[in-house]
């Protein structure tokens, strides 16, 4: 998907992101409990979220761990970025920049070296997901690690059958990503997380309609209305439940800790 296409898509939706992606209640502090304890977090590492979006998820990372070093949220979209509140919280360091600023050093932090990163389904947004691995392993400490979260090559949601065809289409496989941080001399494994969704189908449509997600970004307004008539018919139900599973990919740098 092309670059500045998505960064727009990001630009309009930020005023409301938090929205779309809260699904409920539990699911922001499930998720980033998941994400610490995958990164063995501690609250003296020194730690980025590439991708952060809002913060959504830095946000309860950080209210989880009570970090001694503000956590960067390193987002190309500087609308998204001020979600995080004029100014934004102690915890927080907002940092405009792309995944690519930041592995070939074209925007410089405020940490010389990082224990910990994480790229929340925003690996996809990469154009070469090889060297910007690579570079952004160059950046952490001895014993530091970087986890790749994101979708599995298939999902099931209750999406129409287009969008689900072209999400296969454009996602990247998540053992090809193990290989890349392996390539990047890191140690790496694959693991997978589920978490149970039941969301109002209104709501879900409302979503959908909003392009929540940033693949829905390349349908028309039309095709995006066929596509929500064809998910009413599929799914009268009031209650939408699936499961959302991600791949967590981690790689570790050798070494003793910082």
């Amino acid at each position: 998907m092309e670059r500045r296409y998505v960064r727009g898509h990001y630009e309009e939706l930020a005023a409301e992101y938090d929205e779309h992606w809260i699904y409920g209640p539990d699911y922001v502090p499930w998720m980033s409990g998941r994400i610490a304890d995958a990164l063995r977090l501690g609250p003296t590492d020194r730690i980025a979220d590439i991708g952060s979006g809002t913060g959504l998820f830095a946000r309860e990372v950080a209210k989880q761990l009570q970090p001694r070093h503000p956590v960067l949220c390193v987002d190309p979209s500087e609308a998204m970025l001020r979600q995080l509140g004029t100014p934004p919280p102690a915890d927080l360091t907002p940092i405009v920049a792309s995944a690519e600023d930041i592995a070939e050093g074209r925007t410089r932090l405020p940490y010389e070296q990082l224990d910990a990163m994480w790229l929340k389904e925003s690996v996809h947004h990469v154009a070469d997901p090889a060297r910007t691995l690579r570079g952004l392993a160059d950046r952490l400490a001895p014993g530091g690690r970087l986890l790749v979260v994101m979708l599995p090559a298939t999902i099931q949601y209750p999406l129409f059958e287009a969008a689900l065809a072209r999400f296969e289409e454009l996602q990247p496989d998540p053992v090809v990503i193990e290989e890349h941080l392996r390539a990047a001399g890191l140690g790496a494994d694959l693991s997978h997380v589920e978490h149970e969704l039941r969301i109002e189908r209104e709501k879900y449509l409302g979503m959908v309609r909003a392009r929540y997600m940033s693949l829905l970004s390349t349908f028309s307004d039309s095709e995006i209305e066929k596509g929500i008539e064809e998910m009413r018919a599929a799914h009268p139900e009031p209650v939408l439940v699936f499961p959302d599973r991600f791949a967590f990919v981690l790689g570790r740098r050798g070494g003793r800790p910082a």
